[in-house]
């Protein structure tokens, strides 16, 4: 047998690429060289415009859930004080009981009882209904009945009484929202129905029995 030299096989690997110790060094190469490869990442300048970019775009989604937040709650204190009106009114028209519901401009609340003692003056704890606040997205500005009563700076609470016939007197509640716009919540002594309407709206007056046509 031949032997074989493998003192040239290591100095002369070029050489020989099909030797195994000459490829093995080879791919060694190559591996070592690969892992080293540098590749593209961002820079701490593009990081920082990305978290810029990212922030603008939370804030505007807060801004913007903000307002509809708010607006939904100007939306939802009309519409409770809507339906205390209205549950006023169906209680009384399906019963003997009479209802009152007070606004109370100076301490921006409003109640609601349930008349059972002859002194109207007084409101017994038992009575109350609905007792709630409004809110400065929510205020109350002034009351106007039918009958030309108006609150003022010395009048500065009204009181919507209903019976089996009825509202005693409609008239109007003006709100003011967040953004200083008016509503009426609007209540009309002869159908009952309380509304909701947008601005300050002018109240129809009810007629008197020589202007009827029947």
């Amino acid at each position: 047998m031949i032997p074989t030299c493998t003192a040239l096989m290591l100095t002369n690997r070029k050489s020989h690429p099909v030797c195994g110790v000459c490829s093995t060094a080879y791919y060694t190469r190559r591996t070592t060289c690969h892992t080293r490869r540098k590749y593209p990442a961002f820079t701490l300048t593009e990081l920082i415009v990305v978290v810029l970019i990212v922030s603008l775009f939370v804030l505007l989604a807060m801004m913007n859930l903000s307002g509809l937040l708010i607006r939904n709650t100007f939306k939802a204190q009309t519409q409770e004080l809507v339906s205390t009106m209205q549950m006023a009114a169906s209680a009384a028209a399906e019963t003997e009981r009479r209802y009152e519901v007070i606004i109370d401009i100076a301490e921006q609340s409003y109640t609601l009882r349930q008349i059972t003692s002859p002194d109207l003056s007084q409101v017994l704890e038992e009575e109350i209904i609905v007792e709630n606040d409004f809110s400065d997205n929510c205020r109350v500005i002034y009351v106007l009945f039918d009958d030309l009563v108006e609150t003022d700076e010395d009048h500065q609470i009204a009181k919507f009484r209903a019976g089996h016939a009825g509202w005693q007197n409609g008239g109007k509640i003006v709100l003011l929202d967040e953004d200083e716009q008016p509503y009426s919540v609007v209540v009309n002594r002869i159908n009952r129905i309380v509304t909701l309407k947008k601005g300050d709206v002018e109240l129809s007056m009810p007629k008197r029995k020589d202007e009827v046509p029947f």
